[in-house]
């Protein structure tokens, strides 16, 4: 109850949302992308049953950790990672760290009863991410592996209409994922470029975005061959030594599903004039569809029961306005007609996971969709040291 002056007493019904409190491990580019999403959740999805924090921030240097916490407002920074890990308030794991670390960051995570958010990959090695996927499921907690391109809106408008059928059965697809960031043998190598901590080159940083893609829209890879390329050996390190590249500065993949649709997956950081260029096509019996994420507000739809008569008729691939006509209880900002952006694939995950975690009902994709995604990767660089077909476990 509460007195609302002398005169009057009424009863005011509050409706106390739940808190999910975020553990937030590493800070770099992902780590941030992260953090925007979880602060800005509430724009984006109105009238929430439940609300989100990052509780902690782990980086490598205390000292940083905890002027990131100032700076952004989090609960506290550090560097120890079991501090976060084991800290009874918090309910989710947020991994934002080297791919070489997500094993047994994971294990520990669920032996403390955490729900987690994973950056891709999974792992770096497909036994383990099955592991993991076990452990996870026999849990019972929530846990996913961050696909986001899952999520923009031509995406979800692609696998809805191939769900609906629209395309008929998929004969074949093609994905791209371009970066121009190995072009310059004069930019300084970063973790990535060491496969030591990545565990892969850009087939794990770009391909498994791509690969995800093509598994979501199309289903599971049965076989692969894989040609890797690293068009510069040698470059600078981050101290100016010349130092010996030893991940995969693009990798070519052609590959087979296991419904009989066969494909083409390219990654590559080789290109010159590329930026963020994930482009996928997928190409059915009655139909086809692409879409672009640097073209990210429209799909692409031909229909091929659409027959061409003199100058063309109205035969062609239809645009599709996607934009930011988000499914409720998103859309309503920014508005529908509003052009989306890269950052709105990675609210959608988040909303995505932490509802599920909310409904307490597992989240997609789960770590058996990063396990998947990490057999094809292991199969392509096994066909690349083998030189031959290879079948995904």
């Amino acid at each position: 109850m509460r007195y609302n002056n002398m005169e009057y007493l009424y009863l005011e019904v509050v409706t106390v949302k739940r808190t999910l409190r975020i553990g937030l491990l590493g800070f770099g580019a992902m780590g941030k992308t992260h953090a925007f999403g979880v602060n800005n959740l509430g724009f984006y999805y109105n009238g929430l049953p439940f609300s989100a924090e990052i509780a902690g921030v782990c980086t490598t240097n205390a000292e940083k950790a905890k002027k990131i916490a100032v700076d952004y407002g989090f609960s506290y920074g550090t560097d120890c990672e079991d501090l976060i890990i084991n800290d009874p308030n918090i309910d989710i794991i947020d991994i934002c760290t080297p791919n070489v670390y997500h094993y047994e960051t994971v294990k520990k995570a669920l032996a403390k009863g955490k729900h987690i958010y994973c950056e891709k990959p999974l792992t770096i090695d497909a036994d383990k991410a099955y592991e993991l996927a076990s452990l996870a499921k026999e849990s019972g907690r929530i846990c996913t592996v961050v696909f986001n391109n899952r999520f923009i809106s031509p995406a979800l408008k692609a696998k809805e209409l191939i769900d609906e059928g629209k395309i008929g059965r998929v004969l074949s697809f093609s994905a791209e994922y371009l970066h121009n960031s190995c072009t310059d043998v004069n930019r300084p190598a970063g973790w990535k470029q060491n496969k030591d901590i990545c565990g892969g080159g850009v087939l794990f940083d770009l391909g498994s975005h791509a690969i995800d893609m093509i598994y979501s829209l199309c289903g599971e890879f049965e076989s692969v061959y894989g040609i890797p390329q690293i068009a510069y050996p040698e470059r600078a390190g981050s101290d100016g030594k010349p130092w010996q590249t030893n991940a995969d500065e693009a990798f070519y993949m052609i590959c087979k599903l296991r419904s009989g649709a066969c494909g083409t997956v390219t990654v590559s950081k080789l290109v010159n004039g590329a930026n963020d260029d994930l482009c996928i096509s997928v190409y059915g019996e009655r139909g086809s569809l692409k879409f672009s994420i640097m073209q990210p507000n429209f799909l692409y739809y031909y229909d091929a029961s659409v027959k061409p008569t003199a100058l063309g008729g109205e035969c062609g691939y239809k645009a599709i306005e996607c934009v930011s006509r988000y499914p409720a209880p998103g859309g309503l900002f920014p508005a529908p007609k509003a052009t989306t952006d890269w950052l709105r694939g990675h609210v959608g995950s988040l909303y995505s996971f932490l509802n599920s975690v909310y409904e307490g009902k597992q989240a997609s994709p789960d770590f058996s969709d990063g396990a998947h995604v990490q057999a094809v990767m292991e199969a392509a660089y096994r066909s690349a040291e083998e030189r031959t077909e290879i079948k995904v476990k």
